[in-house]
């Protein structure tokens, strides 16, 4: 439907009728209702193709670039100290939109296609071990923010949940017959997902606690403030940030520290990386697979102090 919209348009006023904004205005629509990307992921695309259309200037349209044009974008943005991430995130975005020119029959070839972002050195996810997130978890205070927090961070822990999935859980998302949760993840893709015992206590506990605030302006949210509205993602950084300030440890604590943890704990335990990907709502078996380079390390380390023929030798 959006398409024949999209080509609707060019059609009856013509290409070279159509502005530049008019054509961002209608990829910015083609990313959250055909691709069902979420805002974050739609604002950064337009954040960089309108910082590629201020490097490539005023004398070279966005929508009539050609590959060596892009190339000198893509040099400019190294020369001018930017990550590789970013450079990589800004070229995504211009393959995603020639792509949809090229749909829209505005253009003959994506001039993007072949061109190739710097390699990015790929850090590896630093979880935390099971002794600190039990102490993390060792809260001891009966008032209603802490038990809220501990529901969340067990939750997190339990679950491997990203923090817009938790942020985003209604009270009816949660199942307790079956200890499970439904989570909405990425591309509005739903998936089910265990919760363990330690998490149900603590979510049993938050809601007994949660029927004592204002919950009007929430409506069926999970996690709610104390002014009684849907808990924010920044709220829920900072919470967790303070807890592990409280609980003296020696890192910092975020969601997707939880959820590393979760995903490290899992692989250590079972090995079982196909159902790993599954748990943590992973398209790609690939961005699963990093986590198999801290399980790799662990069993070196486990390697270099037991063999015999690993163990440096003393005196020679």
């Amino acid at each position: 439907m959006c398409r024949r919209l999209y080509r609707a348009a060019y059609y009856s006023i013509g290409v070279n009728w159509v502005k530049q904004q008019d054509w961002l205005g209608l990829f910015q629509q083609y990313l959250t209702s055909e691709r069902q990307l979420s805002p974050h992921t739609t604002r950064n695309y337009l954040f960089e193709l309108k910082r590629v259309s201020e490097l490539l200037g005023e004398s070279q349209p966005l929508f009539q670039a050609n590959r060596s044009s892009l190339q000198a974008v893509l040099a400019k943005l190294h020369r001018q100290g930017l990550s590789p991430r970013s450079i990589s995130l800004s070229l995504s975005a211009q393959k995603q939109f020639y792509e949809f020119l090229l749909r829209q029959g505005v253009i003959e070839v994506n001039p993007a296609s072949s061109l190739t972002a710097p390699k990015q050195n790929k850090p590896l996810p630093k979880n935390m071990d099971v002794d600190s997130i039990s102490h993390l978890l060792d809260i001891d205070s009966n008032d209603p923010l802490s038990i809220r927090d501990k529901a969340i961070m067990e939750l997190f822990y339990s679950s491997g949940l990203r923090l817009a999935e938790l942020a985003g859980l209604n009270c009816n998302d949660i199942q307790f017959d079956n200890a499970e949760v439904k989570v909405t993840g990425k591309g509005n893709k739903q998936r089910i997902v265990p919760i363990g015992n330690m998490a149900i206590n603590a979510l049993k506990a938050w809601l007994s606690c949660r029927e004592q605030l204002p919950t009007v302006a929430a409506g069926d949210a999970l996690f709610v403030s104390n002014q009684g509205k849907r808990l924010s993602h920044r709220s829920i950084q900072a919470r967790m940030k303070k807890w592990g300030q409280e609980q003296a440890l020696s890192v910092t604590v975020h969601p997707h520290k939880l959820r590393h943890s979760f995903a490290t704990h899992m692989l250590e335990s079972s090995a079982d990386l196909r159902a790993v990907q599954e748990l943590l709502g992973h398209a790609n078996l690939s961005t699963t697979q990093v986590y198999t380079s801290l399980d790799f390390q662990h069993l070196a380390k486990v390697y270099d102090g037991a063999h015999p023929r690993a163990k440096k030798l003393k005196g020679k």
